[in-house]
């Protein structure tokens, strides 16, 4: 955040089930349209008409919700670990155990190196039940991608079981560009921001042009 607010104005969106949103326990809460609604919401708020999109994981999901739900409100798109395509999200679940302990077992062997005090007290200031019914297996919104003109950057971590799907996904879009991080997991390639930030930065620097 500190290198790219010094080109930008960041709005940074607490997910709906996360942080300080509502962390509703009903499935249909969490329909991406809902999600996608949920960000054109706050540009409203902010009297900002479009914005560039800078989404991780759930949050490059939402980012596909935008540019299907939403696609007038986006200058451009930045996606990392994330696709449009179907994906069976119960290996996500497993992570999701209905004990605090149990759960923040669980994640600091799958964040390792990378679990920090602060993301530690953030997981743990999570409604669990929330997080459970908010991770749903996923269907198919491939049908975007050619509806996708916008200047988009995508990227994963080379051991990403997403990497595959993220990179097809690039080779679909009209404006698609992509790169991959040596020796990343999913995890890893959002905490690497040595790598990642450049590559943000000349995308952005060149959709600015």
């Amino acid at each position: 955040m500190e290198e790219l607010k010094r080109e930008s104005q960041l709005i940074l969106v607490d997910a709906r089930g996360h942080g300080a949103s509502d962390k509703p326990y009903a499935p249909r809460a969490y329909d991406l349209n809902l999600r996608a609604r949920d960000v054109t919401a706050v540009l409203d708020d902010c009297n900002i008409h479009q914005a560039d999109f800078f989404g991780y994981s759930l949050g490059g999901w939402v980012g596909f919700g935008l540019a299907k739900y939403a696609p007038n409100r986006l200058r451009s798109m930045i996606i990392g670990g994330a696709h449009p395509y179907a994906e069976n999200m119960q290996g996500f679940r497993n992570l999701m155990p209905a004990e605090p302990v149990a759960f923040i077992a669980v994640l600091e062997k799958f964040f390792g190196p990378h679990m920090t005090p602060a993301i530690r007290t953030g997981l743990l200031a999570n409604d669990l039940k929330a997080l459970s019914v908010l991770t749903q297996d996923r269907v198919s919104i491939a049908d975007v991608l050619p509806t996708m003109s916008l200047p988009c950057l995508l990227f994963a971590g080379e051991a990403d079981p997403r990497l595959l799907q993220v990179r097809e996904c690039a080779k679909s879009l009209i404006n698609g560009s992509f790169f991959s991080l040596p020796g990343c997991d999913h995890v890893a390639a959002l905490a690497r921001s040595d790598l990642v930030l450049p590559r943000l930065s000349a995308f952005l620097a060149k959709v600015r042009c």
